[in-house]
């Protein structure tokens, strides 16, 4: 895992940045794009551009803001610079994200200026637009000089800079599908693409074509093969070729894969797609989702998942005005401690045995638990999909997968992989696994991490690709659970500050309405309508989409009374 801070990075220079279009592809990959449409640039595009006699900072600046537009290989970017230079400068080598850029005269000689350029690095754009958290410092060195009375740039190294304004102002997020590991489920690969272009459909099927991003590769499979082409969009059709050796199955499964993508960017609710001439799924020549419903990676979002919360030890399903403690064995004893409830009717409890030990118990809502992992402590259980499998972490350092047979009941535990933590000092408190089971969340210390499940085998499981996300959160950080939409609601112990949504790539963290909540927040839990969370008081509500003058309000049933929520997933 990535430790808090890392060393200072240190480049000769800043610049700025952008993907996409075919800018948000590597210089060398496969697939390629074949004739695809242009689509043309945004008006603004071509007015950026230095002004005249403008001050040297200042150009430093506006060509900052340039480089954020990635059209005619950085065209705007290019006339900032002196005519030595403009075309030997590569920006595509690196692409880093700073929350500021801070400009520091540091030397003149003989007609030269020089500046510092710092900041804090929050992430970068990897190829294909994907954006990986970072947390460390740049500084760099720009240097200009006057041709015919105006400054233009004499010196800068390869890679480019982008402030976080300049990628929210010309960037939107997009969602490319992936299906997992067991290829049931369909996961989003987030990416940054530059929004400067009048259509992306191009861009964003030759990404899927590309293949999932690194990150989150390790969890997802690929279906199509490398020698695969897309030839481009010709009269509403998107054209493939090098996919005739795919089964049926695949084709299919790729299909669900391309209406998904361009359905969920807003591109189009009917796709028409061919390999060679002819249909990529036989007998659909046109496809909507409804022919792939069974993989809608939405389908959370449109439930109305039951809520149950613990109280006093006592598990409790909330319906209604009331609640009512569960049926079964969950809801006759009176020592749990923390809970999770699958959709398929699952629960795993942690029980509180004594002052040192606490157990894990499983098993189906209305029958007999049977109990699991002991340890002093162990942090509150997490399902699979599928209901069958919980994880929980013992004394904060072991991250344990408790297995359910569904034809005998018993139960079996195995040790996750968690060697990428092993740089990480602290210990675990939290862990939830998201809804396709494929990212992991963590606090570690008061501060969020996420990672990727990768599957070695059936019953083997390693946690890797690990980044801190939300460092303004550090520290303070007490619950955590994925939203429906792929972000992180957060629960903290800032009075200031109590509730966070984090983006799924850790691009962004912002608080949620304050209202009349007391922190701390000691959990947090989310449904596609409403959010809860456990504040100094009580159990407290919001609808998903209130306003920053939105107030929480109790929940029906559980008012004037301290609990924990839990949504069945």
């Amino acid at each position: 895992m990535m430790p808090a801070r890392r060393p200072l990075a240190v480049f000769s220079c800043v610049a700025l940045i952008a993907l996409v279009g075919c800018s948000t592809l590597p210089n060398n990959t496969d697939p390629q794009v074949i004739g695809t449409f242009e689509p043309h640039d945004r008006a603004d595009d071509a007015v950026v551009e230095p002004r005249t006699d403008s001050e040297p900072d200042l150009l430093v600046r506006d060509f900052y803001s340039a480089v954020a537009i990635p059209t005619g290989n950085y065209a705007a970017a290019r006339t900032f610079l002196s005519t030595n230079i403009a075309n030997s400068w590569d920006p595509t080598d690196t692409v880093l994200v700073v929350d500021s850029i801070d400009l520091v005269t540091s030397n003149m000689e003989d007609g030269d200026l020089e500046y510092s350029v710092r900041g804090n690095i929050i992430g970068r754009l990897a190829n294909g637009g994907a954006y990986v958290p970072d947390n460390s410092r740049i500084e760099a060195t720009v240097r200009l000089r006057q041709f015919n009375g105006q400054w233009r740039i004499t010196d800068l190294p390869t890679g480019a800079v982008i402030e976080r304004t300049e990628l929210r102002n010309r960037y939107r997020p997009q969602s490319l599908y992936f299906f997992d590991t067991t290829q049931r489920l369909l996961v989003a690969d987030r990416r940054w693409l530059y929004s400067g272009k009048e259509s992306i459909a191009s861009e964003l099927v030759t990404l899927l074509l590309q293949g999932p991003s690194s990150d989150i590769a390790p969890a997802t499979s690929t279906l199509s093969p490398k020698d695969a082409t897309f030839l481009g969009i010709n009269d509403g059709v998107y054209e493939f070729s090098g996919m005739a050796g795919m089964t049926q199955e695949e084709r299919l499964k790729f299909a669900a894969q391309l209406v998904w993508t361009l359905n969920n960017a807003e591109i189009t609710n009917s796709v028409r797609a061919t390999i060679d001439g002819s249909p990529l799924v036989d007998g659909m020549e046109e496809m909507t989702i409804d022919d792939f419903a069974e993989f809608n990676p939405e389908v959370a979002a449109q439930s109305v998942p039951k809520l149950y919360a613990v109280n006093d030890g006592s598990l409790l399903e909330v319906k209604g005005e009331g609640s009512t403690e569960v049926q079964g064995m969950a809801g006759q004893i009176h020592d749990i401690q923390s809970a999770d409830v699958s959709d398929e009717g699952m629960v795993a409890a942690v029980r509180k045995r004594s002052e040192k030990e606490s157990q894990l118990a499983m098993g189906e809502l209305g029958h007999e638990l049977k109990d699991s992992v002991k340890g002093e402590t162990l942090a509150r259980p997490t399902f699979e999909v599928g209901g069958q499998v919980a994880w929980t972490v013992a004394d904060g350092k072991h991250v344990v997968r408790v297995t359910r047979s569904p034809a005998t009941g018993e139960l079996s535990t195995a040790e996750v992989d968690t060697s990428a933590l092993e740089n990480v000092e602290g210990e675990i408190s939290v862990i939830r696994l998201s809804l396709t089971g494929a990212r992991i969340a963590m606090i570690i210390d008061g501060s969020i991490y996420t990672g990727v499940v990768a599957r070695a085998t059936s019953g083997e499981r390693r946690i890797v690709n690990v980044h801190q996300v939300g460092p303004e959160l550090a520290g303070s950080a007490l619950s955590v659970e994925w939203q429906t939409d792929g972000a992180l609601l957060v629960g903290t112990s800032a009075s200031s500050s109590p509730v966070w949504r984090i983006e799924q790539d850790g691009s962004s963290a912002t608080t949620l309405p304050t209202g009349n909540i007391t922190a701390p927040v000691v959990a947090v839990a989310s449904s596609p309508s409403t959010l809860y969370v456990t504040d100094a008081h009580a159990l407290l509500q919001l609808p998903a989409g209130g306003s920053e003058r939105s107030y929480w309000r109790e929940v029906e049933g559980l008012q004037g009374v301290r609990s924990s929520p839990i949504i069945a997933r």
